[in-house]
C-alpha cells in the first residue's frame, strides 16, 4: 500500500487528501484520532513488560555541587535488569518545580550515558549547571547498552542485545522507549516535581528518544528534540540507513507511520526542533516535510507558535543559537 492509499483509508488521511487540511473536524475527534494511533504505535514495539511493577528507587550516594544535588540512583524500570541513574534537584527551585528527562545520545561511544548531563560531549556542552539554575529538576538514565548497562564488547553489546531481543518477541528501541516511559513515572512522582510541567529533551539518539516518547505519552508538555527528525522516507531517498545505528529500526514500522504521523500525535502541545542542514542523518527536505504536515495541525488544535521546527546550517551539533533557544523555550516550562 502506498502513502496515498494509506491516508485515504483513515479518517484523518481522507480529509487530508480532500482538502489539504486535518481530517478530524473537531479537537475531541482528533484526540481521539490520537489515542487511537498511540495504541497502533505501541503495538509495534515488540513485547513490553507492562506487568512488571517497578519497585523502589536504590539511593547508592548524593553529591553536592555548586548549584544542585545529585542523587545516584538505580531504578527498577523493566524487570531485567537495573538502571542507573542521576537525578539533579537545583538548590533554587519553585517547591514544586517543573521536571525534565534528559535523554542522551548515542554517537558509538557506549561508556557515555547519564554523564552526558553532567560532562557533554563533543556536539553538546554540558547542561548540567544551566539546568540548575532555571530551577528544572532532570532524570538522565543510561539507556539500553550505554554508561553503567554497556558489556565489554561495547558495540557487540548493542548488535547481541537486538538480536537476542528478536529472538524473544522483542524490539531494542521498543525497550528503550519503555524504560523513557517508567522514567517518566518515576519523575512525575518525585516530591519536588510537578506532574503538569514535565519535558523531554536530547540530541541524537535522545532526540529521537524525546519525539517518541511525547508522541506516546501526553504527559510530557514540552518536547526539544535536537538533530534527529529524520523523515524515514527521505533517509532511504538519501541511501543512509547506514547512519543510524541498529536500535533505529522498527519492524513494519513504515506500513504504519510515516514520521510525521508519529510527530503529529505530540500536537497541540509544545514541540521544539532543531537540525541541522548539512546533517547526513536529518535530510533537509524530511525536516521541511514534517514541519509542513505538523505547521496546520497546531493552527487547527492549538497555537502554531507551539511548534517550531528549524534548520541551521551546521552538520550533527548543536550551536550557540540553538541552546539559546533551547533556554528560551525550557525557561516557559
Amino acid at each position: 500500500m502506498n502513502r496515498r492509499d494509506f491516508l485515504a483509508e483513515t479518517t484523518l488521511g481522507s480529509a487530508l487528501l480532500m482538502n489539504t487540511t486535518i481530517g478530524a473536524k473537531t479537537v475531541e475527534a482528533f484526540a481521539q484520532h490520537q489515542e487511537k494511533r498511540r495504541k497502533e504505535l505501541w503495538g509495534l514495539l515488540g513485547d513490553l513488560p507492562w506487568q512488571h511493577t517497578p519497585k523502589p528507587a536504590q539511593t547508592i550516594k548524593v553529591e553536592e555541587h555548586p548549584a544542585f544535588m545529585l542523587e545516584h540512583l538505580v531504578l527498577d524500570l523493566n524487570g531485567q535488569e537495573p538502571v542507573p541513574a542521576y537525578l539533579l534537584i537545583p538548590k533554587k527551585r519553585k517547591e514544586k518545580a517543573p521536571g525534565l528527562l534528559y535523554l542522551h545520545a548515542h554517537g558509538g561511544t557506549y561508556t557515555i550515558g547519564r554523564s552526558e548531563l553532567l560532562d557533554g560531549r563533543n556536539v553538546l556542552p554540558a547542561y548540567a549547571k544551566s539546568l540548575a539554575e532555571m530551577g528544572i529538576v532532570t532524570l538522565a538514565i543510561d539507556s539500553w547498552c550505554f554508561g553503567g548497562r554497556a558489556s565489554q564488547n561495547k558495540q557487540q553489546g548493542e548488535w547481541d542485545t537486538f538480536k537476542s531481543m528478536l529472538w524473544m518477541g522483542q524490539v531494542l528501541w521498543g525497550m528503550i522507549v519503555f524504560d523513557d516511559l517508567r522514567s517518566l513515572d518515576y519523575l512525575s512522582k518525585r516530591p519536588e516535581v510537578d506532574p503538569a510541567r514535565i519535558g523531554a529533551f536530547g540530541l541524537s539518539m535522545g532526540s529521537t528518544r524525546a519525539w517518541w516518547l511525547a508522541a506516546l505519552d501526553p504527559r510530557v508538555k514540552l518536547c526539544i528534540d535536537l538533530c534527529c527528525l529524520t523523515d524515514f522516507e527521505e533517509l532511504i531517498l538519501a541511501h543512509n540507513l547506514k547512519g543510524h545505528g541498529i536500535y533505529y529500526y522498527v519492524p513494519r514500522l513504515l506500513k504504519h507511520f510515516t514520521t510525521a504521523q508519529i510527530n503529529e500525535l505530540i500536537v497541540p502541545r509544545r514541540h521544539l526542533s532543531l537540525n541541522g542542514r548539512k546533517d547526513a542523518l536529518t535530510p533537509p527536505k524530511g525536516v521541511e516535510k514534517i514541519r509542513d504536515h505538523l505547521l496546520p495541525l497546531y493552527r487547527q488544535h492549538g497555537q502554531e507558535k507551539d511548534c517550531r521546527i528549524e534548520l541551521f546550517d551546521c552538520a550533527h551539533e548543536e550551536t550557540p543559537a540553538m541552546r539559546a533557544l533551547v533556554h528560551e523555550w525550557l525557561q516557559q516550562l
